[in-house]
């Protein structure tokens, strides 16, 4: 049985970032550092990832004293396959993973497009909602919101 489906490093920082924005941000601006200490990925390929989420339309950025990254659209909006399309591009009828190999009459090569298909089709109906609302049901912790700031 199949465990795991292998999706490339940056596509899983991907999801897990904007994860991130949607479950703990609550539509506040979140710095890298903070998601990147919560999800265990190095703040600096977040970033990169971040800069591409945001010129594919699915982030915001701020910069300057409460600055960070924020969703452009609301979670119920946004689909893991925008989110996955916009770090490694559109989805290819190829080989699911592996190395490539020549064809073969023997091979049953008419499996990958379906599969590439039928992959694309599930991260298409799922949205950033619908992921935070099975990591509430998974009890995933939430990170503690900042203390409230008095001025006098």
């Amino acid at each position: 049985m199949l465990d795991a489906v292998r999706l490339p490093r940056k596509a899983q920082y991907a999801i897990c970032g904007v994860f991130d924005l949607a479950y703990n941000g609550q539509g506040e601006a979140v710095q890298i550092r903070a998601i990147s200490e919560r999800q265990a990925i190095p703040a600096r390929y977040l970033e990169q990832i971040f800069q591409r989420l945001r010129r594919a339309g699915l982030v915001t950025s701020k910069r300057g004293p409460g600055g960070g990254y924020r969703l452009a659209r609301a979670p119920e909006e946004i689909t893991l396959r925008e989110v996955v399309e916009a770090v490694e591009g559109p989805f290819q009828a190829g080989p699911v993973a592996g190395p490539q190999r020549t064809a073969t009459r023997y091979r049953p090569d008419f499996l990958w497009p379906a599969l590439a298909s039928a992959f694309a089709d599930l991260l298409e109906a799922t949205s950033l909602e619908s992921l935070c609302r099975d990591a509430s049901r998974a009890s995933v912790e939430r990170a503690a919101p900042p203390p409230p700031m008095y001025f006098i």
